[in-house]
């Protein structure tokens, strides 16, 4: 290795959202994370939910809940058997 060149390699101490802290050693004195093993549900054989910052509110406000985008709602069946019910009756009067 070159000297000079290389970022320290030091002690450094993970620290999860959960509150467990690991000792380790990088180049970046304290690390925050939000799962650790210790909390992961793969590790811990329990089903947990795990919304980092609110992503599924950013994907709705980004790209809507689909009732625009063509999506079958109560309302748009609602109409739709209307409007069959209209065109039957139409079709019996005849």
């Amino acid at each position: 290795m070159k000297a000079g060149i290389h970022p320290e390699y030091a002690p450094a101490k993970i620290t999860c959202a959960c509150g467990r802290e690991t000792e380790t050693a990088s180049t970046v004195g304290e690390i925050h994370v939000e799962i650790c093993s210790h909390c992961h549900p793969f590790f811990t054989g329990r089903q947990k939910l795990v919304d980092t910052a609110g992503r599924v509110e950013r994907f709705i406000a980004k790209y809507g809940d689909g009732k625009a985008r063509g999506g079958k709602t109560e309302e748009t069946e609602e109409k739709a058997a209307e409007e069959k019910a209209a065109e039957e009756a139409v079709a019996a009067d005849a």
